[in-house]
């Protein structure tokens, strides 16, 4: 089930966040990631609409929407591969109509699962705030409903 973020919810997506952040991210200092839980609690995700999936009344994964960034995407490490991420997109899409996200370059598995779910790289760019390559990436909805 997805639904809308929860105050009582706000531990688990942080811990999600964190956790998926370390495993995704190793080419970036665990320290920066730590850095940032205390900014994701208390501004981006008070800034960003957020959705939280469940299964079985457990949250393992959200996304944030800044506008039409999808600014977060994260599942729970033990539940990564189960199509999670694809029902997170999914939903997203279904909010606007055009999406566009920034991704690490060095992160290939999102960067291509990010492919395999419409997004296209619109340009190279490089994260002030950690110094490494990311690709901005944008989808359409091509349905003139």
């Amino acid at each position: 089930m997805i639904r809308n973020l929860e105050p009582p919810d706000l531990d688990t997506v942080l811990d999600i966040w964190l956790d998926a952040s370390l495993k995704a991210h190793d080419f970036i200092d665990p320290a920066f990631w730590r850095s940032q839980v205390e900014n994701m609690r208390n501004l981006y995700l008070p800034a960003s609409e957020t959705c939280v999936i469940e299964r079985e009344t457990r949250v393992v994964g959200f996304y944030s929407l800044l506008d039409s960034q999808l600014a977060a995407l994260f599942v729970a490490p033990d539940c990564q591969g189960q199509g999670l991420g694809k029902q997170l997109i999914a939903h997203a899409k279904t909010q606007r109509a055009e999406l566009t996200l920034a991704v690490y370059k060095n992160n290939q598995p999102s960067c291509q699962f990010y492919l395999s779910q419409g997004f296209v790289v619109t340009h190279e760019q490089t994260d002030e705030q950690t110094g490494q390559p990311e690709y901005l990436m944008s989808t359409v909805d091509t349905d003139p409903q």
